[in-house]
C-alpha cells in the first residue's frame, strides 16, 4: 500500500538546506550522478532534505541499475523512507533491483502491512529470498500477514501495538514503555491493549489513564473493557463504514478464535479506499491491472491495455451483427443510420446512470445482491419516466427534422423501450457481478454498452422493417 506523502515533513529551518544544490543542477540531474559516482554522503542529504514529490520523481526517472544501486548504496533506513513514499509498483522494482540481504534490510524498518504488501507482490522467489535474509520474527510475522487479502483488516492491520496482561499494574507498564522507548517511537500508538493468558482482548488502556492512575493500580481495574473490534477477515467495504459510524482512529482486530492479532489504523483505511478506487477508474478505462506509470516495462503495459481492447472488438462485433442482418431495410431507409448512434448512446447514458447507483449502494451497503427485485422495480419506475420523455421529445425531432411522423414514431418508441433495458442491466448487473464475485466496476460497463447497443439497432430496424412501406 502506498503511504501517502507528508507535506510537513520538512521544516521552514530545512527549506535552505534543501535547495543548495538547486542552483548548480535539477535534483533529476544530481542523482544519477550522485549514484554513479556511489557518493554516499550527498546522495542521503539529497533524501533527507528534499520533499517527497521531487524525490519521486528523481527516483522514477533512474534506470534500472541506478535504483538498485541506489538503495543498495543509502542506509536501510532512508532507503525505507523512500520506499514508503513510492507508488506500490515502483517500491517493487527498487526491491527486486537491490541485493537480497540490504533489501531484506530495508523491509525490516516498514510497517508490518506494507512489509506484507511488498512481499506480497514480489516475484516469488525474490520474495523468499529477501524473506531468509529478514530478521526471524520479522520474516515469521510477514509470512502471517501474507496469509490475508490486501483489502482485508488482516491485510491492512499493524502487528506493531502496545499489549500487556491484565494482570500487569500502571507501574509494570510505565517500566515496559521506558525500557522500550527505542522500539516503541516508531510505532503509531493511540491505545494500549489488555490480554489474558490466552491473548484475548480483554480492554482497551487509554495513555491518558495509564498516565493519572495509581502505580499500583491493576490496568484491569482502569481499562475500557469488552471494547469494539474487528475480525481479521472483515473487508475494506466494512472497514469503511466501520470507522464512518464510529470516530476511532484505530481499531483491534482479531482472529476467527478472538485473540488479539494488530490494529488497523483510520488513516491507512482511507488511503486503501482511496487506492481501489483509483484502481477502479483506471480498470473502467481499460487499464485491467488496476496500475499502470510509464516506469513499468513497455510490454507489460501493452499486455494489460491489450486485454481490454481485444475484448470490445468482440463486442462491437456482437452490436455490428445486429445491423448487418438489415442492411436492406437500411439502404431503404438511410435516415435511419443518423438515429442509431444517438439511440446508442442515450440509452447507455441512462444505463451507466442506473449502474453508478447501484455500484454506490453496494459500497455504501445500502443493497445486496438478493436485492434485484426491488432495484429492479426501482429502476424501471425511473426509466419508463425518462424513457417517455427523451423518446417523445427525439420522436418529434426526427418528425421534424425528416418530415415523416412515422419514422418520429419508429426512433421515439425504440428510444423509450431501449431506455426501459438499460435502466433494467445497469441496475442488476452490478448485483450479479457481486453475487460472482467480480467487481462490477469493470465489468457493468462492457456488457452494458454491447447489450444496450444490441437493443437499440434491434428495436429500431425491425420497427422500422415492419413499416417499412410507410417510410420511403
Amino acid at each position: 500500500m502506498t503511504v501517502p506523502n507528508d507535506p510537513n515533513r520538512k521544516s521552514t529551518a530545512d527549506s535552505q538546506t534543501s535547495h543548495e544544490f538547486a542552483p548548480v543542477m535539477s535534483l533529476e540531474r544530481q542523482l544519477p550522478q550522485l549514484v554513479d559516482h556511489a557518493d554516499v554522503d550527498k546522495i542521503e542529504q539529497l533524501l533527507e532534505h528534499y520533499p517527497n514529490h521531487e524525490l519521486v520523481r528523481a527516483v522514477s526517472l533512474l534506470d534500472d541499475h541506478a535504483r538498485g544501486k541506489l538503495i543498495d548504496l543509502i542506509a536501510p533506513e532512508l532507503a525505507a523512507d523512500l520506499v514508503e513514499q513510492l507508488p506500490t509498483v515502483q517500491a517493487v522494482q527498487l526491491l527486486e533491483e537491490a541485493e537480497p540481504d540490504h533489501a531484506a534490510a530495508v523491509v525490516n524498518e516498514l510497517p508490518s502491512d506494507l512489509q506484507a504488501d511488498l512481499l506480497s507482490d514480489l516475484d516469488e522467489d525474490d520474495a523468499e529470498a529477501i524473506l531468509l535474509h529478514m530478521e526471524p520474527t520479522e520474516a515469521q510475522s510477514a509470512r502471517e500477514l501474507q496469509q490475508y487479502n490486501e483489502y482485508e483488516a488482516g491485510g491492512l492491520m499493524v502487528t506493531e501495538l502496545l499489549r500487556y496482561p491484565d494482570s500487569w499494574t500502571v507501574q509494570d507498564v510505565i517500566n515496559d514503555l521506558q525500557a522500550g522507548a527505542e522500539k516503541y517511537r516508531d510505532y503509531q500508538i493511540q491505545y494500549a491493549y489488555v490480554t489474558d493468558g490466552n491473548q484475548f482482548l480483554r480492554g482497551v488502556l487509554r495513555l491518558r489513564d495509564l498516565l493519572l492512575g495509581s502505580r499500583s493500580q491493576v490496568i484491569r481495574n482502569i481499562m475500557i473493557p469488552s471494547p469494539l473490534s474487528v475480525r481479521a477477515n472483515m473487508s475494506l467495504e466494512e472497514l469503511h463504514g466501520f470507522f464512518q459510524q464510529h470516530h476511532f482512529l484505530g481499531v483491534p482486530v482479531t482472529g476467527d478464535n478472538g485473540q488479539l492479532v494488530g490494529v488497523v489504523q483510520r488513516a491507512d483505511v482511507d488511503q486503501a479506499w482511496i487506492e481501489i478506487q483509483d484502481r477502479s477508474f483506471l480498470r473502467r478505462q481499460g487499464i485491467l491491472r488496476g496500475e499502470e506509470i510509464r516506469v513499468m516495462p513497455i510490454w507489460e503495459r501493452a499486455q494489460g491495455r491489450l486485454v481490454w481492447l481485444s475484448l470490445n472488438i468482440v463486442l462491437n462485433l456482437l452490436a455490428a451483427s445486429i445491423i448487418s442482418r438489415f442492411e436492406s431495410t437500411l439502404a431503404a431507409v438511410i435516415a435511419l443510420a443518423a438515429f442509431l448512434p444517438i439511440i446508442s448512446d442515450m440509452s447507455g447514458c441512462s444505463g451507466n446512470q442506473a449502474v453508478a447507483v447501484s455500484i454506490r449502494e453496494l459500497m455504501l451497503g445500502l443493497v445486496k445482491p438478493r436485492d434485484a427485485w426491488r432495484v429492479w422495480i426501482k429502476e424501471v419506475s425511473v426509466g419508463l419516466i425518462n424513457g417517455m420523455v427523451v423518446g417523445v421529445l427525439l420522436g418529434v425531432i426526427a418528425t421534424i427534422w425528416k418530415g415523416n411522423w412515422v419514422l418520429g414514431l419508429v426512433v421515439g418508441m425504440a428510444l423509450t423501450i431501449n431506455t426501459l433495458v438499460a435502466v433494467s442491466i445497469g441496475g442488476l448487473i452490478p448485483l450479479l457481478l457481486r453475487r460472482l464475485g467480480k467487481d462490477p466496476a469493470v465489468a457493468s460497463g462492457p456488457l452494458l454498452t454491447t447489450v444496450t447497443d444490441m437493443c437499440g439497432f434491434f428495436l429500431v430496424l425491425s420497427l422500422a422493417s415492419a413499416w417499412l412501406e410507410y417510410l420511403k
